[in-house]
């Protein structure tokens, strides 16, 4: 809980820290990686610092929890906790790498906000540091213990059984573990880190969510090769993998974490999607037939054309497979060579989608957001609709209301 005596100080401060966090967090990364150089080896995505992707969803949460302290001091924001505390599980992050952010990031504080960091405004931003830090170290623990995971040895091999060309930039491995053990539990929407060795010897990672069903003894990723676009490099980790895995190599994975996963109640089911964001969808529709589920399925999905669509006939398998399923994809090009597709961007309107459906989205973040625009205005509760994101999150401080 904030101190009344912090609350007042973070509530006067916020405006003037809040707009300066983008500044704060460029120095902050800068300063660390350039007197730790080790922390981009294995933890940080060089891709995501390069686009900045990774600096404005720390600014982002920073901000976010500080409101919420401050709109309600007896409670913590569960769903940014939960959240961030589940990518770092995948990451491997330890309680001592809270210490070693700390230092710079108040470091960079000082540096920028200059004088207006005095002794009481420092430790009153400090309290909101390790108020979100602790928190996010014991659901971490947790997560750690729940999974029999130690933090400090988190990694397996798991050798490639299968290399499975889905589309032109698509691929899927199918994986078992190289050590023989059994595969670790997991649910249906959760995602793996895969840590990869780059050419020049620094070792990247990237989450890809199961998109097999979780109950099988083979585990699936499907990953598409993410090429440079405007002034963001290409995805080192997608294409290293597209580049040199083939069946019999290993890979180097995480257990399972994520906290979008599939529930067990029996309300109608959305499942929404666009380009690779069908995954995590896939894995939970292998869930849902394995298990013999009876529940109401929609599957809508939008993609560039057909050939785009990665997994599409697993998808229409599966649908074909539950009781009570239907799918209805969209293609911006060359819908006519899919059976019921329609041409061009998502429009639900007219579908008569259940209004008490749980819905679970993945896909771009414009993508989401037309489309979770679209779901209220059909409706659908903002607490039943739920999503992925890959790479860092920087929809979560604005998507939960």
């Amino acid at each position: 809980m904030l101190s009344p005596e912090s609350a007042a100080v973070v509530r006067a401060t916020l405006p003037a820290v809040g707009g300066a966090l983008d500044e704060i967090t460029t120095r902050f990364y800068g300063t660390m990686f350039s007197e730790q150089p080790e922390l981009l080896d294995g933890l940080f995505n060089r891709g995501n610092q390069a686009s900045g992707e990774q600096r404005r969803a720390l600014a982002g949460s920073i901000a976010a929890f500080a409101q919420a302290l401050l709109a309600d001091p007896d409670a913590r924001p569960d769903a940014l906790l939960s959240r961030i505390a589940h990518k770092h599980a995948a990451l491997g992050v330890t309680e001592d790498q809270y210490t070693i952010v700390h230092k710079y990031l108040f470091r960079a504080i000082g540096d920028v906000l200059g004088d207006a960091v005095t002794p009481e405004v420092a430790g009153a931003w400090d309290e909101v540091y390790w108020l979100m830090a602790g928190a996010l170290i014991a659901r971490e623990a947790r997560l750690y213990q729940d999974a029999g995971i130690d933090p400090r040895r988190p990694w397996r091999q798991w050798t490639v059984v299968e290399r499975r060309e889905e589309t032109a930039d698509v691929v899927s491995f199918l994986l078992r573990p190289a050590d023989g053990e059994p595969v670790p539990p997991a649910r249906a929407g959760q995602y793996v880190s895969v840590r990869v060795l780059m050419p020049d010897g620094v070792h990247q990672l990237r989450q890809y969510s199961l998109s097999g069903g979780p109950d099988e003894q083979l585990r699936r990723i499907t990953v598409k090769r993410v090429p440079g676009a405007d002034e963001a490099p290409e995805g080192e980790v997608s294409n290293q993998l597209h580049r040199t895995v083939r069946a019999g190599d290993e890979l180097t994975l995480s257990a399972p974490f994520g906290d979008v996963v599939l529930d067990d109640s029996d309300a109608p089911l959305l499942l929404v999607s666009a380009g690779i964001g069908c995954t995590p969808m896939a894995g939970m529709l292998e869930h849902l037939a394995a298990t013999g589920s009876g529940r109401e399925v929609w599957v809508l999905h939008a993609d560039r054309s057909p050939a785009d669509h990665a997994l599409r006939a697993d998808m229409r398998r599966l649908v074909d497979e539950l009781p009570d399923a239907r799918a209805q994809f969209w293609y911006e090009q060359d819908a006519a060579a899919e059976a019921g597709a329609r041409e061009g961007l998502m429009e639900i309107e007219g579908l008569q989608l259940p209004a008490d459906a749980d819905v679970y989205l993945c896909g771009s973040l414009p993508f989401m957001r037309a489309v979770r625009t679209q779901l209220l205005k059909a409706g659908v509760p903002a607490r039943r609709i739920r999503y992925e994101v890959f790479g860092p999150d920087l929809w979560l401080a604005h998507a939960e209301g």
